[in-house]
């Protein structure tokens, strides 16, 4: 497993971010054989012996589909271990008031834990100015409809352009974001139970999550905008008058007159 290049604000110990071989091994249990140290390039070596998976089929799918998740597992370390002790309504020792985890090669976003909520922060950066405004309206629609009523138990979510106040610690290189700024507001009651695991997937895959829809919508725009040329034409098809036709119509008429014509005089005589 290779992990992305961090920036040099994020803490990585012997390659890997905190906590990151005890996820591991919680996750996987005997399943799981870690290689020390891994093989060159690399972060994380592991091994799986598929012949200890549990005879239930729903228990193999669930491990399946961890496995296939492994790098939420590695990289969520740090953050799954705060959020623990969130819901003890503690704060995890040795840990600073502002900790930066990577996500993105040379991209982080942060956290600033605290005993009774954990406050998470996303810089949100796009590389395609297309995306960069799509994301800015995605993300401000995604605020408004956090508060409508169906949404109350849910993580209050801010976004501005500016950083917050919470990232007043960091440095200008690492809150340059064109995007904006988004922020949740985690309390103990988001991880009591199986919500942790919900709420570590859904906070490490934020980023992903927004640059899916932004894709989808633009893909989505383009199909409609094809759509409407392709109905501008056959709006201007339809407009064209048939020439040929209409010349055929013509010669018709005038010889039906000149057959009435004929007919006349032949009776006459």
């Amino acid at each position: 497993m290779s992990l992305p290049t961090p920036p040099p604000e994020t803490v990585f110990f012997d390659g890997l971010p905190l906590g990151a071989i005890e996820a591991v091994k919680a996750a996987f249990g005997q399943l799981v054989q870690i290689h020390d140290p891994p093989k060159d390039g690399f972060n994380l070596t592991m091994k799986f012996n598929l012949s200890k998976l549990p005879p239930e089929e729903d228990q193999q799918h669930a491990l399946l589909v961890k496995i296939a998740s492994v790098r939420e597992v590695v990289l969520g370390a740090p953050l799954r271990l705060i959020l623990k002790h969130l819901s003890s309504r503690t704060v995890a020792p040795d840990v600073d008031q502002l900790v930066a985890l990577v996500h993105r090669p040379k991209e982080s976003f942060f956290l600033v834990p605290q005993a009774d909520k954990v406050t998470v922060v996303f810089p949100m950066r796009f590389k395609d100015p297309i995306d960069t405004v799509l994301a800015t309206s995605f993300l401000q629609e995604f605020v408004e409809a956090r508060r409508t009523a169906g949404l109350n138990y849910a993580p209050s979510c801010l976004w501005s352009p500016t950083p917050p106040s919470e990232l007043q610690a960091a440095s200008a290189q690492e809150l340059s974001a064109n995007a904006g700024f988004v922020t949740f507001v985690i309390s103990p009651r988001h991880v009591e139970g199986k919500k942790l695991d919900r709420t570590v997937w859904n906070l490490s895959t934020f980023h992903a999550y927004v640059s899916y829809h932004v894709k989808c919508s633009e893909g989505f725009m383009h199909t409609r905008m094809r759509r409407r040329v392709e109905s501008l034409i056959l709006a201007l098809d339809r407009a064209k008058p048939d020439m040929d036709k209409s010349k055929k119509s013509t010669r018709i008429k005038a010889f039906k007159k000149l057959t009435l014509g004929d007919s006349r005089g032949n009776s006459n005589s």
